[in-house]
């Protein structure tokens, strides 16, 4: 079986989003459950100079969103970072799956080696887009859905890597 473009990266990131949304809802449960004020999740974060929780959900979307636009050469919307509340993060998780869904197979399929530029604190980088997906937009997606999940566990969530991983 051969996989194509667009099976290794629409579905990988439609699921990876949903896989984010199944955290978000169990954490707002046990918080509710709880006493916890859901704000202080959103705020939260690892170390001082990483990003909150909402930032890294903003980080996760625009990686996806970003990267299948740049695979399949059109452009990508823009969502201004301002969710503030768990309606806003789950809210913004379904305009970006919304996007994803509206971006068909023959869009990406085929272009595995269309030239993809994108700018960097550094300078600019060049790819294929095969080579960006696998070697920069994959990584850069599941890096801020990790460290989501890592901030709900380090606020007390009970999520594990079975909540992260999802049902085969």
């Amino acid at each position: 079986m051969t996989l194509s473009l667009y099976d290794l990266s629409v579905p990988v990131f439609t699921r990876g989003l949903g896989q984010l949304t199944h955290l978000l809802d169990k954490s707002l449960a046990h918080a509710k459950a709880n006493g916890i004020d859901p704000a202080t999740l959103v705020e939260a974060r690892l170390a001082p100079d990483m990003l909150t929780l909402a930032g890294q959900i903003q980080r996760a979307s625009d990686a996806c969103k970003l990267g299948t636009a740049r695979i399949a050469g059109i452009s990508a919307p823009s969502f201004p970072d301002e969710e503030k509340t768990w309606d806003d993060l789950l809210a913004r998780i379904v305009k970006t799956q919304d996007f994803l869904n509206s971006v068909e197979r023959a869009q990406i399929d085929g272009q595995e080696e269309r030239p993809v530029t994108i700018k960097a604190r550094e300078g600019e980088a060049h790819f294929t887009a095969q080579r960006y997906l696998l070697q920069f937009a994959l990584p850069n997606f599941f890096f801020h859905v990790t460290t989501a999940y890592d901030v709900l566990r380090h606020k007390g969530m009970p999520v594990g890597k079975m909540d992260y991983l999802g049902k085969f």
